[in-house]
């Protein structure tokens, strides 16, 4: 890239695209924005097609240097993708789930192989393939208001959209934690596990774009905004929980099976440990069994493949998941009907049997 210096008012390039992608190009960067804030900016099939059209028209235009993403409002940064279109298109026969899947893998893993740098703001919520589409970007930023989850797993499916990539590459047995739990994490652990790469104050993302705004360019784009986010955030912050318990993680979650682990779980006793322990198997004893049980047999497959086996790995399990799974099923029960009280297939994690783990991913060369 030739190197530029940016004026002093920065130019505003307006990009056409639908209403719920923004796209605008200021001082050579281009803005992306998922514009769904009273969805939680979910993303659905259209917006998946529209944030692949203008990434790669950016990609081949000399006059963008970067890209930065961000979700509209102050709740999320993305929740995931549109599960209850999806929901719809299956019981009504249709394509648009198994198109969607398709689409928006090749979203992430156009953004892991982007040839400029991609800075993701994820204030809020990220969930699903809202950390699918951040964990394929070159810098994360998280804020005080962040909440990181893969909860795949408590609707019935399996971390997805590159996550049998990234969650197995975490420390130790983080990412098998994450992934097999559901939980939530907040930005010390985001930067602690390595889902995240800078902490920046909420207050302060409005002073980020007028940095971004006025910048200067020099000879390489993704050490400028290094320098601007160094300006007004850590790559640290203190007293991650994560690293009190990662002795316990790293032993619990490498344990063989569901089984195992739940069941050496409430047969903890030592006073520091016992409530995360029990809070930790009550909250799996929710989950889909089988879920869960593919999840840890995903990740750790994952942990050995490259990223484009991992992406095909994930779309072997959607072609059956639909009908052989348990997503309809959780997705009426916490999301349709609103009961809570899925009819899990089989119902407890004793009844999962290995065999039929293994049938999901027959048939996947590796």
């Amino acid at each position: 890239m030739t190197a530029q210096v940016a004026s002093a008012q920065p130019v505003i390039q307006q990009s056409t695209t639908c209403h719920t992608v923004l796209a605008e190009v200021r001082n050579h960067i281009g803005h992306l924005t998922l514009n769904r804030p009273h969805a939680l900016n979910v993303i659905d099939l259209a917006m998946v097609r529209h944030l692949r059209e203008q990434l790669d028209a950016w990609a081949s235009d000399d006059d963008v240097y970067a890209v930065v993403l961000r979700g509209a409002g102050e709740k999320a940064f993305c929740a995931g993708g549109d599960i209850r279109a999806l929901y719809d298109s299956f019981n009504n026969q249709q394509t648009l789930h198994q198109d969607f899947f398709a689409e928006e893998y090749a979203l992430a893993l156009a953004l892991h192989h982007y040839r400029k740098p991609v800075l993701a703001l994820m204030d809020g919520l990220v969930l699903g393939g809202g950390m699918g589409l951040a964990q394929a970007v070159d810098l994360r930023v998280v804020t005080e208001h962040s909440r990181l989850a893969m909860p795949e797993v408590a609707i019935g499916y399996f971390p997805d959209v590159g996550g049998s990539y990234f969650l197995p590459r975490l420390p130790g047995e983080l990412g098998i934690y994450l992934g097999v739990t559901g939980v939530q994490i907040q930005a010390a652990d985001a930067l602690y596990c390595g889902l995240a790469d800078w902490y920046v104050q909420r207050q302060n993302l409005a002073l980020l774009d007028k940095q971004l705004d006025t910048m200067a360019w020099h000879a390489n784009p993704l050490k400028d905004l290094q320098g601007q986010l160094a300006k007004l955030g850590s790559q640290h912050l203190p007293d991650p929980p994560l690293a009190t318990l990662r002795p316990a993680i790293d032993h619990f979650f490498a344990l063989p099976d569901i089984p195992s682990i739940i069941e050496q779980l409430r047969a903890v006793t030592v006073a520091d440990s016992h409530r995360w322990a029990m809070s930790t198997a009550d909250l799996m004893q929710t989950h889909s069994p089988l879920a869960m049980a593919v999840t840890l047999e995903l990740l750790r497959r994952g942990r050995r493949l490259p990223l484009l086996a991992c992406f095909e790995l994930e779309l072997h399990l959607d072609r059956q998941w639909f009908e052989r799974g348990n997503l309809i099923e959780g997705v009426r029960a916490l999301i349709i009907d609103k009961d809570k009280k899925p009819h899990w297939n089989p119902a407890h994690v004793d009844a999962v049997d290995a065999l039929h783990v293994a049938t999901f991913f027959s048939g996947h060369e590796a």
